[in-house]
């Protein structure tokens, strides 16, 4: 199977599972135990989500991760900031990297939009350097993108 392939079937999967649930906290758990079972070489897969100047940490799948990010600080504060996804082939060469799990090597965050206003990061950790690559992340928006049209993310 592709790597389109693949990311195709995990959106029509994610459809699946959140059809006809709109409650932000319930489909952001079960997208992040998707891709933690879904996604090779991964050690984490959650969310975090903007309140006021920082990222408090949402439901994921992993080990036990930092629970407030500021906006500019590391990839997912940088993601924010930017309002640009980040792909990181080597999270130890990122300016200002908060290591909250020292075994993650690679990541790819990928800010959350209600229309023009941010409301979190998808963030994704990998043990292996240069795991993601630039159709994960197009696969990963894709993912992200159904998760924004079945959820009711800006009660979160």
């Amino acid at each position: 199977m592709s790597t389109d392939q693949f990311y195709r079937s995990l959106a029509e999967q994610l459809a699946g599972l959140l059809s006809g649930e709109r409650d932000w906290l319930a489909n952001t758990a079960n997208a992040s135990a998707l891709l933690y079972m879904e996604l090779q070489d991964i050690n984490w897969a959650g969310f975090y989500f903007l309140r006021g100047e920082e990222l408090v940490l949402g439901p994921f799948q992993g080990k036990p991760a930092c629970t407030r990010i500021p906006v500019g600080r590391g990839v997912c504060g940088t993601a924010v900031a930017s309002g640009e996804a980040q792909l990181v082939e080597d999270v130890h060469q990122f300016p200002g990297h908060i290591a909250c799990d020292a075994v993650s090597a690679s990541e790819v965050v990928i800010p959350l939009y209600d229309g023009e206003r941010c409301l979190g990061v998808l963030d994704i950790d990998s043990p292996s350097l240069a795991r993601f690559d630039r159709d994960d992340l197009a696969g990963l928006q894709r993912f992200a993108q159904v998760l924004l049209e079945h959820t009711d993310l800006s009660a979160a």
